[in-house]
């Protein structure tokens, strides 16, 4: 979602509408995210013209890909830990699983929209049209060095969806000032690393518009290790881009479907 944003900020900057109800963007933080799609790591296995030609056939039958194929693609990125660790211990070792939220989040499957995913892969992942320049939406070219607003970008050490150093190649497409973070753990976990989680710390540096580029591992030995969350950073960060704090709403009982967790959680669907 975060590659959306980015493009939402690019666009809106350019090409703002006066009857528009959307406030423009203060901030505009990336969460994992890529923009350049040069070095996407170890998805670009997957992704090629004959496996697009593939998806695309079997999307037009179901307009969707089902969240069961997303699950397994991003299972066989981290085999080693979402896989075969997991059989080790269960079959070979006889342990059960001991569940957390964050297995019950990944259970969560979620389907894709057919024209959604494959403009995706094709513009984004494939043809790297953002970085290049060749993105459009609503026929209007998309460039992300329109965007003013200073971002906030959050890479992960160990994420195998979205490599680190691919996203921190939004500096190169970007003239506005950037915090980069990076933080321990994966692309999930790396993400959701609320504070009082342990053994957790991060990197966090900032560029001004007018700084030049670093490369990312040169970046990476220079900048000091903050031991704990970098949420705390993060709110920091927004308070200072922010003009004011809002009080939480109370919602509406009319608008209120049922107590919490909700009743989607009690179904389960095969793909």
């Amino acid at each position: 979602m975060g590659t959306f944003l980015a493009i939402a900020a690019a666009w809106l900057a350019k090409e703002p509408s006066p009857k528009s109800t959307v406030p423009a963007i203060a901030s505009v933080t990336l969460l994992a995210a890529q923009t350049d799609f040069s070095e996407p790591g170890e998805l670009g296995v997957f992704i090629d013209p004959d496996q697009l030609k593939s998806l695309r056939e079997e999307m037009m039958r179901t307009g969707y890909l089902s969240g069961q194929q997303m699950a397994d693609a991003f299972r066989f990125l981290n085999a080693r830990d979402l896989i075969w660790s997991r059989m080790t211990q269960r079959y070979l070792l006889g342990k059960d699983e001991i569940g957390n939220d964050m297995m019950s989040w990944n259970a969560d499957h979620t389907r894709l929209p057919e024209r959604m995913h494959n403009e995706y892969l094709t513009q984004l992942f494939l043809n790297n049209a953002l970085a290049e320049g060749h993105f459009r939406m609503n026929n209007a070219p998309v460039a992300l060095i329109n965007i003013e607003a200073p971002m906030m970008v959050i890479g992960t050490e160990r994420d195998h969806v979205s490599p680190w150093r691919s996203v921190y190649k939004i500096h190169l497409h970007t003239h506005t000032d950037i915090t980069f973070v990076l933080a321990s753990g994966g692309h999930n976990a790396g993400i959701v690393s609320e504070p009082g989680h342990p053994h957790r710390h991060f990197q966090l540096g900032h560029t001004s518009k007018d700084f030049g580029w670093t490369a990312p591992d040169d970046w990476a030995q220079s900048t000091v290790r903050t031991e704990g969350s970098w949420w705390p950073a993060w709110s920091d960060w927004l308070k200072q881009n922010s003009s004011h704090t809002v009080a939480a709403r109370v919602p509406s009982e009319k608008n209120s479907l049922c107590d919490a967790p909700g009743e989607y959680v009690m179904t389960r669907y095969a793909n």
